[in-house]
């Protein structure tokens, strides 16, 4: 929690952090919530009733991936919240272009990951394969947008 706290307060975008401030606070209260969930499932688990991980995970992960599709469409360039590449950070235009496409799919892997809980046994791959295919496919389009804006 702490580390939320001093995170905005690091770096020389201080400025452009401010302009998205609002969504950074939504993000920690999602994830709070999000470990409080986890953190009653164990409890509970401990005094008899037997929830399984696989009913909570995906439908936290699906959400907090989903926030962060929408985070990714309004933050601003800066060192410290998003799609950091070394491409993404030398431009304003490359790092608009990633978090917009970057954006809409880390939604869409939030709602395919949300799905996992239909799927308990392979809840796992709901939750890792969409957001490391976005994750991937960022990088390389981060990427592919700096050699596009450099000609």
């Amino acid at each position: 929690a702490l580390m939320f706290i001093i995170i905005p307060n690091i770096g020389k975008m201080k400025a452009n952090f401010e302009k998205f401030r609002k969504g950074y606070d939504g993000f920690i209260i999602l994830f709070s919530i999000f470990l409080l969930a986890i953190h009653c499932q164990v409890i509970l688990w401990n005094l008899g009733t037997e929830i399984q991980p696989n009913a909570i995970v995906p439908v936290g992960m699906g959400l907090l991936f989903f926030y962060l599709g929408g985070l990714c469409e309004v933050i601003k360039r800066n060192r410290l919240v998003g799609i950091k590449t070394p491409w993404t950070l030398s431009s304003d235009i490359v790092w608009e272009k990633t978090h917009k496409i970057g954006g809409k799919l880390f939604k869409a892997a939030g709602a395919i990951t949300v799905l996992g809980v239909f799927f308990q046994d392979w809840a796992i791959y709901f939750v890792l394969i969409p957001v490391l295919s976005v994750a991937v496919f960022t990088m390389g389009y981060s990427y592919v947008a700096y050699r596009q804006e450099g000609k």
